[in-house]
């Protein structure tokens, strides 16, 4: 095994680290001014069962978020294993991001991913500041899911399928 055991670590080595620990890929969006906005996150986890609470970490240099951040609903949808270009469209800073993406809206402006493992229509409970990220706490108002369906995983900073186990 090869470690590597380090003090003087910079951003770049801090992001490598991270990178060790996979997570699922979630897109947090909502109507504005009639048109889907949103993002990519993989810093997405539930946080309580009583109150129903997930979170998501932003930058707070983050555009994209200043501009959903007080829609009275965002929709959460769990990324599915095929879903790598809807990630990648919706991480982008440039272009439509949402022109390779099918999705739908809820009447209350909550906008869902096609295809996804999860969806969560949620309003802002909280924010946290936290270094040069905002801690988003978001209370569950309802959901749809697909439990067979195999999600999307970020590591080492890509996209990546789970194998079926043997």
């Amino acid at each position: 095994m090869n470690v590597i055991v380090r003090q003087d670590f910079d951003q770049a080595m801090l992001r490598r680290a991270f990178g060790c620990f996979p997570s699922g890929v979630a897109a947090f969006c909502g109507l504005v001014d009639g048109r889907p906005d949103g993002m990519a996150a993989s810093s997405f986890t539930s946080v309580s069962l009583g109150p129903p609470l997930v979170l998501v970490c932003v930058q707070n240099t983050s555009a994209t978020w200043s501009r959903i951040a007080g829609l009275p609903r965002l929709g959460i949808s769990v990324l599915a294993a095929e879903h790598g270009p809807v990630a990648q469209a919706l991480a982008s800073k440039d272009g439509d991001r949402f022109s390779p993406v099918q999705w739908e809206a809820t009447e209350s402006g909550a906008v869902f991913v096609h295809g996804s493992s999860l969806w969560l229509e949620c309003s802002v409970h909280d924010v946290v500041g936290a270094g040069d990220h905002r801690i988003v706490l978001l209370q569950v108002e309802s959901l749809a899911m697909s439990p067979d369906t195999a999600p999307l995983v970020f590591h080492a900073s890509g996209f990546h399928e789970i194998a079926a186990s043997a």
